[in-house]
């Protein structure tokens, strides 16, 4: 039976000059007090370079989908709660800025794309991904549900690995993507030098040359997961500073989180409450789960307080 309260906390820490700048002076009393009167449950070890990061794969163990780091998890079609066997994908209107020795992703929360535009830009796309079998609908601005056999067996890389990032370290390998890397090349060509973009500029607003796919794949009767199971507390507030590389917030919001999320879930494993804490950073996570009877005095003496710093490069 999964624990009643798990805290999943991704990019918790990173190996950017930042992030290590500001994390060796960062104390967090309530985490630090925690930590020792729980128990070990475990990692999940990987690279800074799997297309999927550590917390979706938390995320993904938490629910039973598929967690390898190899971006195989079907988020959309799990959100969508898809029959099995039927491919989905998302896909991310966004921008790359092309220079002379990378391709960077800006993030898509800047461009400031609307629904209106979005919709336009859907219609303009459509024909050309249902070419090649693929029916696009709009969700949110830059977010459309894509479905189609060719996202079945998709490695897709996650958003959070490749905003602010040369974005050719994290496609797929075009043995296992060639539609998706025609695609890209035929949209980068169309929206070049389409009204759609011109009319952007006329408001002074950043041109969209580009989509990102993520979160491909099919669920089949074993992995469908309701919809509605339950989530883990999940802040997403370190891992957007993470994103802007913007160390003082990142900082400013684990003081936020220590106080808030971590506080709550030690009064419940105080309170007897089983409780589970997941901290993600770039390669990998690590996981506690609230100490068998008998065993909370023999942690508590082993480990006593933990800083955050102790933990960065397990992390």
């Amino acid at each position: 039976m999964p624990d009643n309260a798990h805290l999943l906390i991704p990019l918790a820490a990173s190996d950017a000059a930042g992030c290590q700048q500001v994390l060796e002076g960062l104390r967090l009393p309530h985490l630090e007090r925690l930590l020792p009167r729980l128990q070990a449950a475990g990692s999940d070890v990987g690279s800074d370079t799997d297309f999927s990061p550590p917390h979706e794969r938390a995320l993904a163990r938490h629910l039973g989908l598929p967690a390898g780091p190899d971006g195989h998890t079907p988020w959309a079609a799990w959100r969508q709660q898809a029959a099995p066997g039927e491919a989905c994908a998302y896909v991310t209107p966004c921008q790359w800025l092309i220079g002379a020795d990378q391709v960077l992703m800006a993030d898509p929360r800047q461009l400031q794309l609307h629904e209106s535009d979005s919709r336009a830009l859907l219609d303009v796309l459509a024909p050309w991904f249902e070419q090649d079998g693929i029916a696009l609908h709009y969700q949110e601005p830059t977010r459309w549900l894509a479905r189609g056999a060719p996202l079945a067996a998709l490695p897709c890389a996650s958003l959070d690995r490749v905003i602010g990032r040369d974005v050719r370290a994290w496609l797929p390998p075009i043995a296992q993507a060639r539609t998706l890397h025609r695609l890209q090349s035929e949209v980068q060509m169309l929206l070049y030098t389409h009204p759609f973009n011109d009319e952007r500029a006329q408001r002074g607003l950043p041109a969209i040359n580009a989509f990102w796919v993520h979160g491909a794949g099919a669920l089949d009767a074993a992995t469908a997961v309701p919809a509605n199971a339950a989530l883990p507390d999940m802040p997403l507030t370190l891992r957007d500073a993470a994103l802007r590389e913007d160390w003082p917030a990142w900082a400013a919001a684990w003081r936020e989180i220590d106080a808030g999320p971590v506080a709550r879930l030690a009064a419940q494993a105080a309170a007897g409450t089983p409780v589970r804490l997941t901290l993600c950073g770039e390669r990998s996570a690590l996981q506690w789960r609230s100490a068998r009877r008998g065993l909370l005095g023999h942690i508590s003496g082993l480990f006593g307080r933990q800083p955050l710093w102790n933990l960065r490069e397990q992390l």
